[in-house]
């Protein structure tokens, strides 16, 4: 804790009327001149005047980046490398078209299909972009960003967008400086810069008169976009929007290129090999077909539609329609995503730390005991309403008197109907407020009647808080904080009225009242007072010396849905730890409410036994598989455990609500800030804020991080199958010297426009699995395409090509015509590639049911749970059943129409890769339930 006094508005009258916007100005006159130079006052702005004043100066807001202009988004969705490679076999094809004599209608139907398959998939793409554009516009507006400021005198918390010059500002550790601001009051006040001057340290600030150096080093200054790390005070607004020093920044600083995640780049580098892949096939068709004695046009058709059936179009589209959907899901499960690699990373969590008030528990704290003398008196009431009473309030009057001058929390009554009692800053502030009104204090009358002259802010290093007051002739200090730290400063005691000496039974009785206060779940709060000589004393002197008055107990309930929650986690094979500044008797009771903890006996560790471990040692202890508890822990501690965490491996999630947690924050894998309760610093630095505050959210969202993960390995199993069961019989034509295509690259290009596109998309929007937090999480080393999924591509591509294969030879074998016989316009060979086509359009329809769930029947789900699956599948029918019966398609896709019996038959071909999927499912299944019940 830096040493410092407090300094404060004073000095001399008027300054002459200054320029708003420059800090060189406004730094040079007094803190009192400041509020004439600005026209303001001590008490703020009236509303009038804010009016006036957002009139003329306009909303605190930056400009916004300019966006992608429509044309130039829908432009970049032709420059994807699959994109790319169909528009340049596109015009090769109206090139190979223009060059045939005569010239095939077939090569430019080709042509135009290709580029209409980009087309479609540029016009998805770009729906989905823009779409989420405004998705992420209006997640951000979820989260509001606001600051406390004086108006006519009262404390009010209003939108960051509506300050205004000369509004009076109260800053308070873990604020973010929302537009530039000259310091009138500052107790202990600290900034960090970084965000203007990158550099990290904290940076004291008074309200003293400067009048050198430059102005973003002005010490009486605060600006736009840094951070309160410490301390509190007040500071008058000069200047807001673009004219602040961070809006100038913001005008010259050109836009940071976006970068991609790990999954993009991944998925780039899939989408290259394919590519790759599918030239190289198609070339060798190339080669393979020209011996043949069939003409290099053709030939090159015909290569061509082996390497557009290779070509899995789609996938940059579902890829954005499933993060889109996850990030929408999660945001109505109270999530917000603020970077797509959180998406990606809940899905691999192996540890959560979690903060326990108000994450585990509702942040609702309610004062049920206050112990002074050996008696801990019983507290009515819940919640922030001053309704109820305290047993015995003489005994305790002077204790809750104390307590509650030593406050920045404002208690705020209902507003209209249907509101309740809210506080506006601490919650356990807000909780010994309340419960000194219920004892009959007016506390309003207490603060005229001593009012504060300086304050020492809480910090997490001493665990306390302490406020000075006037009392008459003299001054008092009113001290709150942990037991144990508030404990070793006390010398005396006033119990029931009567001051004595502290002695070791004294200070034994405290210790053994505040471990039973913590035992029964209760956060527990100590508070002292001293008489001091001067208004500003020395921090130290403030804080020792101290009379002790007496214990409050106050409880945070569980949230109801955290036990659910934590125990899907537990099956998920995700380990929690709970880390917690409060005493380990009340984290522990918390822990065992809601099922963090279930064995007798816990691995409880402290911030003063970590400071003692070495970085082996910590290790060690994080490796015991053990139920883990971090008590009386900073968040400097926190830092540590989450690296030593991350060197073992782990993908590692955190809880966070203050500025000091932002470097845990912005370390682990997944950084969770608090949307209620948490400060502006620590919001900023998270990639996913709870708008709820609740753990419950957290394993909410892992579980629908999972199911996006998996969705799009469904995807890449339903379209790689296609591929395969395409590409399989024109390979066995080639090799079994078949004179022409059982499938063409027009052929191809419907099934994937009718049957490809829509349904992979379906998928993409798949709900989880049931069974989705029984597995163990997915470690990140994996790649996309596993072994397991290209074992079921290829299985599941390898039945379906054998179906196709069969049923186009079984029908020309059946017709007795020798294959050289067999022409284009040859009725058999018509229907035959009808068949064939048909055959890979009804064999997907079930295999998108197959690929729904990865262990799960199918039956476990629900069929009919997917109906955008079911639409898109059935369009992909009427879709074949249109080019087969439709004599203007017929033309176009050489196709012939099918009767009743061929139907039947390929709809029990289709079924067969659905029903083998099943019993491979099974046979996992079954698998799995004989290794949990094998014994260990």
């Amino acid at each position: 804790m830096r040493a410092g006094t407090a300094s404060s508005a004073g000095g001399a009258g008027a300054a002459a009327p200054v320029d708003t916007s420059e800090p060189s100005r406004v730094r040079e006159i007094t803190a009192a001149g400041v509020f004439t130079a600005l026209g303001t006052s001590r008490r703020g702005l009236t509303p009038a005047q804010v009016g006036e004043r957002l009139q003329k100066y306009g909303a605190n807001e930056l400009p916004r980046a300019r966006r992608r202009g429509v044309w130039r988004q829908l432009g970049a969705q032709f420059t994807d490398l699959f994109a790319v490679v169909l528009l340049v076999a596109s015009a090769i094809t109206f090139l190979a078209y223009g060059l045939q004599q005569p010239r095939d209608p077939g090569t430019l139907q080709l042509a135009v299909a290709i580029l209409g398959v980009v087309v479609l998939n540029a016009a998805i793409g770009f729906a989905q972009e823009y779409s989420a554009e405004r998705t992420a516009q209006a997640l951000e507006a979820m989260v509001p960003h606001t600051c406390r400021v004086l108006r006519d005198g009262v404390r009010l918390e209003v939108p960051a967008r509506e300050l205004v010059p000369g509004d009076v500002v109260v800053l308070e550790a873990g604020d973010a400086v929302s537009a530039d601001c000259r310091v009138v009051e500052a107790h202990e006040l600290a900034v960090n810069n970084a965000s203007l001057t990158g550099e990290s340290n904290a940076v004291a600030r008074s309200a003293d008169a400067v009048t050198d150096g430059p102005a973003l080093e002005a010490r009486n200054c605060v600006f736009m976009g840094t951070d309160v790390v410490a301390g509190a005070g007040s500071a008058v607004v000069f200047a807001t929007g673009a004219e602040t020093e961070f809006g100038r920044i913001h005008r010259l600083a050109a836009a940071a290129p976006r970068q991609r995640t790990p999954l993009q780049r991944e998925v780039a580098v899939m989408a290259r090999r394919v590519a790759g892949a599918a030239l190289a096939i198609g070339a060798l068709m190339f080669v393979v077909r020209l011996p043949t004695g069939e003409s290099l046009v053709p030939s090159f058709v015909f290569a061509l539609g082996v390497m557009v059936a290779l070509v899995p179009e789609g996938l940059p589209a579902t890829l954005s329609v499933s993060l889109a959907i996850g990030v929408r899901r999660m945001a109505r499960r109270r999530a917000l995503i603020k970077r797509l690699l959180a998406v990606e990373a809940l899905g691999s969590t192996t540890v959560v730390c979690t903060d326990k008030t108000g994450t585990l528990t509702q942040a609702e704290m309610t004062v049920t005991r206050v112990w002074a003398g050996g008696t801990a008196l019983p507290v009515t009431g819940v919640g922030y309403a001053p309704h109820g009473e305290v047993a015995d309030t003489a005994g305790v009057r002077e204790l809750l008197r104390v307590a509650g001058l030593c406050c920045d929390a404002r208690l705020v009554p209902p507003g209209g109907p249907g509101e309740h009692w809210r506080v506006l800053g601490d919650t356990t502030e807000g909780a010994l407020l309340v419960v000194a009104a219920k004892a009959g204090l007016d506390l309003g009358a207490q603060e005229r009647a001593t009012p504060r002259v300086t304050e020492f802010p809480f910090d997490s290093d001493r665990k306390l808080m302490t406020t000075v007051h006037r009392a008459g002739a003299s001054y008092q200090a009113c001290v709150k904080g942990a037991p144990a730290e508030l404990l070793a400063r006390c010398v005396d005691v006033e119990w029931e009225g009567r001051r004595g000496p502290l002695t070791a039974r004294d200070r034994a009785s405290v210790v053994t009242a505040g471990d039973e206060l913590a035992s029964q779940g209760l956060r527990v709060l100590a508070v002292a007072r001293r008489e001091v000589a001067v208004p500003v004393p020395a921090q130290e002197e403030a804080e020792s010396g101290l009379t002790l008055l007496g214990l409050v107990g106050m409880m945070d309930p569980p949230r109801p849905e955290v036990t659910d929650a934590v125990a899907a986690c537990r099956r998920a094979g995700i380990r929690i730890v709970m880390v917690t500044g409060d005493h380990p008797l009340t984290g522990e009771a918390v822990a065992r409410r809601v099922g963090i903890v279930r064995r007798p006996d816990p691995v409880v560790v402290t911030g003063a036994r970590l400071d003692s471990l070495d970085d082996a040692a910590l290790d060690t202890l994080l490796a015991e598989p053990s139920e883990l508890l971090l008590c009386r822990v900073s968040p400097e501690h926190k830092m540590r455990v989450v690296t030593a965490f991350q060197r073992r491996g782990e993908v590692v999630a955190v809880t966070g609500d203050g500025a000091n947690d932002a470097p845990a924050l912005k370390h682990a894998d997944i950084g969770v800030a608090m949307g209620v309760s948490g400060t502006d610093v620590a919001r900023e630095a998270a990639s996913m804020v709870l708008l709820d505050d609740s753990f419950a959210s957290i394993a909410a969202a892992v579980r629908l991080g999972r199911a996006v993960y998996r969705n799009i390995r469904k995807f890449l199993v339903y379209v790689f199958s296609s591929n395969i069961g395409e590409l399989g019989p024109i390979l066995v034509a080639t090799f079994a010297g078949f004179p022409l295509v059982p499938i063409s690259a027009v052929q191809i290009l419907a099934i994937d426009l009718g049957s490809d596109v829509m349904p992979a998309l379906a998928l993409g929007a798949e709900r989880p699995e049931p069974d989705v937090m029984d597995r163990p999480p997915r470690s990140r080393r994996e790649p996309l395409f596993s072994a397991a999924v290209v074992g079921r591509i290829l299985f599941l591509g390898g039945i379906q090509a054998l179906c196709v294969c069969a049923v186009f030879f079984w029908h020309i074998r059946s017709s007795g015509i020798p294959f050289d016989d067999l022409t284009e316009d040859n009725p058999v060979y018509r229907e035959a590639v009808t068949l064939a086509q048909a055959g890979i359009v009804i064999s997907q329809f079930f295999i998108s049911f197959a690929v729904r769930t990865d262990r799960q029947s199918l039956l476990a789900v629900g069929p009919l749970s997917n109906p955008a699956l079911l639409a898109a599948g059935g369009f992909g029918v009427a879709l074949m059943a249109a080019i087969s019966y439709l004599p203007p398609l017929q033309s176009v896709f050489n196709t012939a129409p099918l009767d009743a019996a061929d139907w039947a038959v390929l709809v029990a071909l289709g079924t067969l890769p659905l029903l083998a999927d099943e019993a491979r499912k099974a046979w996992l299944r079954g698998r799995a339930d004989r290794r949990k019940g094998a014994p260990r």
